[in-house]
């Protein structure tokens, strides 16, 4: 359950998972339509030589990796038994909707032998497989799969600039897993023209290699609305050659990098390769149209039904900070629209969104018990408002900011204020971060409070002073009674509590990391330093220091993706570079270190980092990678190298 290597443009995006086969096909929004997705086999890459035939799975040896400065796989593929090594260069053009893998295949053998190659492709671009149409286009040599605007344009060729010299198109049977591709392992190809319905398709290519000799295969798959815009692509690149678009590519990351060039000129060597890694994994998240997805590994739905591939407020806020404190604008800007845009005409934001801005999969009810309740975690709409204030306090964009003042700031801080319960003078409940209680947390309070108090400075920065004396006023509430949440004889600030009807508070004594590091992080000027550290203490004592391994789970008892044996949760990388953090504002630098080593440890071996990791062996659970996780490693790398 992993994608070791991500590729997009922002508008397609491609997850290779560890054999470095293609499983993910996102176009035309980041995350949104998966065009070909871990439900079913995905795609294939096969060698046919010396009368054996053989698909890359577990028995080739692989490495797959990408490139620390340019977002372009970095992948070999060998076969010792057959004598046969692949090695790919592949990349979403930065130009054009353009997938492709420059294949380097190389004859181990001592002596001279003919190798059959094939690439295989099985899309889902309708609901189900169906009403599809793939066929092979004669004039122009190559493949057409389609469904109304989503065209993929197939292509292939040796380097001597010939097509492939095979083809088959077929059904694809989701139960059974038998498809066209069965048709390759003989080493010879029907040339099946056409097939619509559930539909997979082959490529063939031959090559006469000497021994120890190599040769390239070109092999692209362009995304358009139509046949002939992809016609036009299609025939750039053959008149250009692929090469010329893979160092494109990689010049166009190279400007995107020298945005940071004195942010990562202070970081350290050791560091500096994970950092634009994660930069650029977060970046391939990004919609071009301001979602930010929290991840894009589809294999989520075989646990749960349901994918990660959604707009988060909080995960995409997150996501964004990093990027703020490097330099970038553009991302930046273009989240806090979309957030502008998708805001309740109450102010608060919701649950999650889809990348296209509708609303989207909620698991969170109106009601509880017999109450009518909003179901959103306020967080979210709060940490959009404080990150719209980090995005100040690094850019002094006022114009930009005063744009929003009206259409996001006023109304999601208005909401702030008066979502209040009297009884507690605290924020009402709300989803927790973690999503799954409904309570007044500790995290959520401390994050508000500090949202309340970056409206309150935009609105006295724009001459607002009735808005900034209600928001001024709600904060102080928070303020006055946020140590209803520590508990004294436990030491440390609880999870939350609910109040019932009839004011009575049910406490939720549970030890989370999230009210460490919402008091750390968010309630500074209200909560006492020594208050903070008393309940780091509690967690090092109840939760990493169970942990067979280390990390931080996010609290005690956590069941999901719950291990065999169950400890007290999973490790998170979020949780535990949370607290790396912590040390090092504090002074602490090698226990900080040590934890940002720790995440890496138990990263894959491209450098992604998933949600969580087993706490009996570090091996990744959950997505991977989680977006959130590498930008609180970004951040954590920061800090530690403003601490030197």
């Amino acid at each position: 359950m992993a994608r070791p290597v991500i590729l997009g443009n922002s508008q397609l995006t491609v997850g290779l998972d560890e054999q470095g086969l293609v499983k993910d096909f996102y176009y035309p929004y980041v995350g949104l339509e998966n065009l070909s997705s871990s439900k079913g086999l995905g795609h294939k890459i096969g060698i046919w030589v010396d009368s054996k035939f053989s698909w890359v799975d577990d028995s080739w040896e692989n490495k797959v990796d990408f490139y620390p400065d340019a977002l372009i796989s970095s992948i070999s593929l060998t076969n010792k038994e057959m004598q046969v090594e692949l090695l790919c260069e592949d990349f979403v053009d930065s130009e054009f909707n353009v997938f492709g893998r420059r294949i380097k295949i190389t004859n181990l053998s001592d002596k001279p032998r003919t190798i059959k190659f094939f690439m295989h492709q099985m899309f889902e671009i309708s609901s189900l497989g169906r009403a599809d149409t793939a066929f092979f286009v004669p004039d122009d040599n190559y493949i057409l799969d389609y469904k109304g605007r989503y065209n993929l344009l197939i292509y292939g060729q040796t380097s001597d600039g010939k097509a492939f010299d095979q083809y088959a198109i077929g059904n694809y049977d989701l139960a059974s897993n038998n498809g066209t591709f069965k048709d390759a392992e003989d080493g010879v190809l029907s040339n099946n023209p056409v097939e619509h319905g559930a539909i997979d398709s082959v490529l063939g290519f031959t090559i006469s290699l000497d021994s120890k000799a190599s040769d390239f295969v070109d092999y692209w798959i362009i995304a358009s609305d139509n046949q002939f815009n992809a016609e036009k692509i299609h025939n750039r690149i053959k008149l250009d050659s692929l090469q010329k678009h893979l160092d494109k590519t990689r010049n166009s990351w190279h400007d995107w990098f020298k945005i940071a060039d004195s942010k990562l000129s202070k970081i350290d060597k050791k560091y500096l390769p994970i950092v634009k890694k994660s930069m650029m994994i977060i970046k391939a998240h990004t919609d071009k149209r301001g979602g930010i997805i929290a991840s894009c590994d589809s294999t989520i739905y075989n646990y749960n039904k349901d994918y990660y591939s959604y707009v988060w407020p909080r995960d995409g806020a997150y996501a964004m900070w990093p990027l703020i404190r490097m330099g970038f604008t553009e991302e930046p800007k273009a989240f806090f629209d979309f957030c502008r845009d998708t805001l309740s005409p109450d102010g608060f934001m919701m649950h999650k969104y889809q990348p296209d801005k509708a609303i989207g999969s909620t698991w969170h009810p109106l009601i509880h018990g017999k109450r009518k309740e909003l179901a959103i975690q306020e967080d979210e709409t709060a940490l959009v408002i404080y990150m719209l204030g980090q995005f100040y306090y690094y850019t002094d964009d006022k114009d930009y900011i005063y744009k929003l003042y009206e259409t996001l700031i006023k109304p999601a801080a208005n909401f702030m204020a008066s979502y209040f319960d009297d009884a507690t003078n605290l924020p009402h409940a709300s989803y927790d971060l973690w999503e799954e209680k409904f309570l007044t947390s500790t995290y959520t309070v401390a994050l508000t409070y500090q949202a309340l108090n970056v409206a309150v400075q935009f609105a006295e920065k724009f001459e607002y002073p009735d808005d900034a004396l209600s928001w001024k006023s709600a904060a102080r509430r928070i303020a006055n009674n946020i140590e209803k949440l520590y508990d004294e004889k436990l030491g440390y600030f609880v999870k939350g509590f609910y109040l019932n009807e009839n004011n009575s508070l049910d406490m939720d004594k549970v030890l989370d990391v999230s009210s460490f590091y919402g008091g750390m992080m968010f309630g500074q000027n209200i909560i006492p330093p020594e208050k903070i550290h008393k309940t780091l203490e509690s967690i090092n004592t109840k939760l990493i220091k169970k942990t067979p391994i280390g990390g931080a789970v996010r609290y005690e008892n956590d069941h999901y993706f719950e291990s065999k044996p169950p400890i007290l949760g999973n490790p998170w990388h979020v949780t535990t570079l949370w607290i790396a953090q912590y040390y090092i504002g504090m002074g602490s630098v090698d226990k900080g270190v040590d934890l940002i080593d720790l995440s890496l440890k138990y990263s894959l071996l491209s450098g992604v980092l998933s949600e969580q990791f087993n706490p009996n062996d570090g091996k990744p659970i959950s997505v991977a990678p989680l977006v959130w996780s590498h930008a609180e490693l970004i951040n954590t790398i920061l800090d530690l190298s403003l601490s030197s």
